[in-house]
């Protein structure tokens, strides 16, 4: 009775092949994720200077306000609390900029 031998050379390049499409599709994935990265970082600073601008407006309104207000005692506090906001706003912000610059 006859025998034949199979190769097994096509199963050792559909091996390589898949190998190298799996290498390609890696290489594919990582560089998605870098780009995906790098947009979340420039959406998350937009919106921390975002942030930052309005309650430093709201905050210099709130001054405004009682400024126009003439009562001495009260534009002391509102001045105050404008202070306390703003330099409250700036350290979050900073806190939260040095998080998303963190890589």
């Amino acid at each position: 009775m006859a025998t034949t031998t199979k190769t097994t050379e096509p199963i050792d390049t559909a091996t390589e092949k898949v190998a190298e499409f799996n290498e390609k599709t890696s290489a594919k994935v990582a560089e998605l994720n870098e780009k995906a990265a790098d947009s979340s970082r420039k959406a998350g600073a937009a919106y921390l200077d975002s942030y930052e601008k309005v309650v430093v407006q709201l905050a210099d309104g709130y001054e405004t306000a009682a400024g126009a207000t003439r009562l001495e005692w009260l534009q002391t506090v509102a001045a105050t609390q404008a202070d306390f906001t703003r330099e409250i706003t700036k350290a979050y912000t900073s806190a939260a900029r040095d998080l998303v610059a963190a890589k």
